[in-house]
């Protein structure tokens, strides 16, 4: 029997993606799927309504409607209650669900509406990698090197330095907080741009491979205490770009750290979906994206890619539709139980939480999906 799939609209003055294009529309259309897309849904990204329609999808005109009649409902932002309480028994939700931050309230919603919920950030590829989170991640390291430029300007009361500096005038100090996906991505961006970086982790193995892509033109060193806080004091721009699965990000940078930057000095606290890495981070949102703390400038928006919308939303979808398209093939509780990358993904299902971080995290009963237990690393 044909799913249904349903793609919400977003807040804009906080998430500018959709969670489809139309080409992805296209594509599932073509598998027999319904599509319904709430009005004005990718008008942050600049796909009309229009572009869905002539793709096969039907505009629906309220929230309640996209709700009522999908079995999959797509978006992008973190669920909260209202959202929750939206859905019906058995559906299935996707987004950015970082459950590791959620309230306990909304956990216990989904739980009790026996809500399935599917995670970007934990679905796996067939070699453990997370595809979604790797689009995003790339993206996000490309712009925050172009972010911090423009804040380290005096008119965002930054310290008023260029980035890669000039002849006669040293260049822009970057420091770079974990050599995962943002890591490497904001290394090479900054690298681009002239300024000095420095890339911390505890992996020597990442540090090794950061330096070998860079031709060694990066400074990298373990994440300790001492290290911590030398560089910290040192830097013009920190970049918090640390990434426990599906877990809450520790502080690892002190409010204590953070007083002894330079006046002047810039934060972008990639990890803030996460909790974020420095303690004196908070989400702040697409309209007030700064705020002053201590003389630092703090740049702490969740979702950093909703600021090239369409982008996003195309690398979204690159993503993302194999894992929909073999729903659609197979049905959902079939692929769930057999894909195991798609079941690698899911936070909750029937009523049980199925990813064992989150249950431990939150005292729950884990349980287990087909053959895998969701959430699990598949090498």
């Amino acid at each position: 029997m044909p799913i249904s799939i349903g793609i919400v609209k977003e807040d804009p003055s906080k998430e500018r993606r959709v969670g489809l294009s139309p080409a992805g529309v296209q594509a599932l259309t073509g598998e027999g799927c319904a599509i319904f897309v709430e009005k004005g849904a990718g008008d942050a990204s600049h796909f009309s309504d229009e572009e869905y329609r002539r793709v096969g999808a039907q505009t629906v005109y309220s929230r309640d409607e996209v709700f009522g009649r999908s079995d999959i409902v797509l978006r992008v932002s973190s669920p909260n209650e209202d959202d929750v309480r939206n859905l019906h028994p058995g559906q299935v939700l996707f987004s950015f669900v970082h459950m590791g931050t959620a309230r306990p309230a909304v956990i216990n919603e989904i739980l009790s509406r026996k809500i399935t919920t599917i995670g970007y950030e934990l679905i796996q590829d067939e070699h453990g990698e997370l595809p979604i989170l790797m689009t995003m991640s790339e993206i996000a390291g490309q712009l925050c090197t172009q972010i911090a430029a423009r804040l380290l300007g005096t008119v965002n009361r930054g310290r008023g330095i260029i980035m890669g500096g000039v002849t006669g005038i040293p260049p822009a100090t970057v420091l770079i907080l974990g050599a995962g996906n943002v890591g490497r991505s904001a290394a090479r961006m900054a690298l681009a741009s002239g300024a000095e970086v420095i890339v911390l982790d505890r992996d020597l193995r990442r540090l090794r491979e950061i330096a070998s892509h860079t031709d060694h033109r990066v400074v990298t060193g373990l994440v300790n205490e001492f290290n911590l806080r030398k560089s910290v004091r040192f830097a013009d721009v920190l970049i918090g770009a640390i990434l426990i699965t599906g877990e809450k990000t520790p502080h690892i940078v002190t409010e204590d750290m953070v007083r002894e930057m330079k006046p002047g000095s810039v934060i972008i606290d990639i990890s803030i979906d996460q909790g974020g890495c420095v303690e004196t981070s908070r989400p702040t949102t697409l309209e007030t994206p700064t705020y002053v703390l201590h003389d630092v400038v703090h740049y702490c928006i969740p979702n950093i890619p909703a600021t090239v919308a369409r982008s996003a939303t195309h690398g979204l979808t690159n993503a993302l539709l194999p894992y929909l398209l073999d729903m659609a093939r197979r049905g959902i509780e079939t692929s769930i139980s057999l894909n195991r990358g798609l079941a690698a993904g899911v936070y909750t299902h029937d009523g049980v939480c199925t990813n064992a971080a989150i249950a431990r995290r939150f005292e729950l009963e884990a349980g287990t999906i087909g053959p895998v237990v969701a959430g699990s690393r598949l090498n």
